[in-house]
């Protein structure tokens, strides 16, 4: 879906009276390409001069692994350098002063960031003991959520926060790389259970389904799941069969022509993925509708639509899994969600009903699947350019794209690489959470 907008403030001339006007200009985003770097640039690392005590980033053994990773990493700032990425460990701090020398780090290599640059903090949860601890760690969102709205020209920035011994080598991976493009202002959290991946192909061997596949974001996450590797099964309504199949010829996978409200489709879908595939290591539940109403005109049919396709197939088909052999152990599951269920929308209250219901589904459901040493997760995606948006008026399209820290809408691959990482047997220390990807939206996100 084209961005003329986005497109004409990045030519010579649009530049140009861009800048004149004052008019914001976001810029087209770095985006994962298979064989390129992690980062088209080097990485300043912060060394443990600038926080004492034990730390995950100032040991050698991070910044080794970022190397391995063909990242140009740096611990000191020369004052020339332009940076693809600043990482800050911030493991140990323990009061509100030691906040000051992320300050200090940050202020002066922060105005040489390059264009789609990287800033990933690493801090702890707040674990209930010492209250000033747990201020000083839970400050560190504060300060990521509000620098993210404070970066320019694409540039994101993200906490991660890491659990015990839990390693956040596969969450750096994702977000130093143009896979965490649209994800911004956000906090993930890691706890033990990741295992090491191919990076070229992390989904290599498992078997893979995709519900609501035959267009939009539901077609790009199964790309996505086959260019890494999976064998991928799409499944959508018999009314978009051709559809399906064109998606399926395309990428080399599967295709099911299934209803998921019916109450035989955790069944069906079951007896399919045991039968033809020996079971299943990922399923994404992306399929979703929108009857959109003031509630005070909503009919009851367009209310139950919603919450039957949204949320109520889900929890079937979760149930389903959790109780078969069909579902491996290991098995990675994500839910789509939406902003809307988080902070709401005008005309969407079953909606955005539906979507809060995926999160309080997830997270209820997170410890069942990991005694399967398996995990669930939800993404929750922003204003997104599909086919359904582009129906939208073309004012409220435009003011929908830029409430955002990146001032443009995301692409379906946005949400397909969140997908993909939560899919991968280097996200299993992530489990029962949510990861937005909205540019990190203005509004309740």
């Amino acid at each position: 879906m084209s961005d003329r907008y986005l497109s004409l403030v990045n030519s010579p001339a649009g530049r140009a009276v861009a800048s004149r006007l004052g008019l914001p200009r976001p810029v087209v985003l770095r985006r994962h390409q298979p064989g390129v770097g992690l980062l088209p640039g080097p990485a300043l690392l912060a060394g443990p001069a600038l926080l004492p005590g034990p730390a995950l980033l100032a040991g050698s053994g991070t910044a080794d692994v970022l190397k391995a990773m063909g990242v140009d990493v740096r611990d000191a700032d020369d004052g020339d350098t332009r940076w693809a990425a600043l990482l800050y460990d911030a493991t140990a701090v323990a009061a509100i002063g030691e906040l000051a020398r992320l300050r200090d780090f940050l202020r002066a290599p922060l105005r040489r960031l390059s264009p789609c640059g990287r800033v990933v903090v690493i801090g702890r949860p707040p674990d209930g003991v010492d209250p000033a601890v747990d201020a000083a760690r839970q400050a560190l969102e504060g300060v990521v959520r509000s620098l993210g709205k404070e970066l320019r020209d694409g540039a994101t920035a993200n906490l991660v926060v890491v659990d015990g011994d839990a390693s956040p080598e596969s969450a750096l991976r994702f977000l130093l790389s143009g896979r965490s493009a649209y994800v911004d202002g956000q906090g993930i959290r890691i706890g033990p259970g990741g295992a090491p991946e191919d990076p070229a192909k992390p989904l290599q061997g498992k078997v893979a389904v995709v519900t609501g596949a035959a267009r939009g974001i539901g077609a790009a996450i199964a790309g996505v799941l086959a260019r890494d590797g999976a064998r991928v099964v799409v499944a959508d309504l018999p009314a978009s069969g051709e559809r399906l199949a064109n998606v399926a010829n395309s990428i080399g996978a599967s295709a099911l022509q299934l209803d998921v409200t019916k109450a035989d489709a955790p069944a069906t879908l079951l007896g399919h993925l045991g039968e033809r595939h020996g079971g299943v290591d990922i399923v994404i539940h992306n399929a979703g509708i929108t009857r959109d109403k003031l509630l005070a005109n909503m009919r009851p049919e367009q209310w139950d639509a919603v919450l039957a396709v949204n949320l109520e197939s889900q929890l079937r088909i979760n149930a389903a899994l959790l109780g078969s052999t069909v579902l491996h152990d290991g098995a990675r599951v994500v839910c789509l969600a939406s902003t809307s269920g988080i902070a709401g929308n005008r005309g969407q209250t079953n909606y955005a009903a539906s979507k809060a219901g995926v999160i309080g589904m997830v997270r209820s459901y997170a410890p069942a699947f990991a005694k399967r040493g398996g995990t669930i997760n939800a993404i929750a995606p922003g204003f997104i350019d599909t086919e359904m948006t582009q129906a939208m008026p073309l004012a409220a399209r435009e003011v929908a794209r830029r409430l955002n820290s990146l001032q443009q809408a995301g692409l379906p691959v946005d949400v397909a690489e969140t997908a993909g990482w939560l899919a991968s047997p280097g996200a299993g220390g992530v489990n029962g959470q949510v990861i937005r990807v909205c540019g990190q939206s203005l509004i309740g996100a």
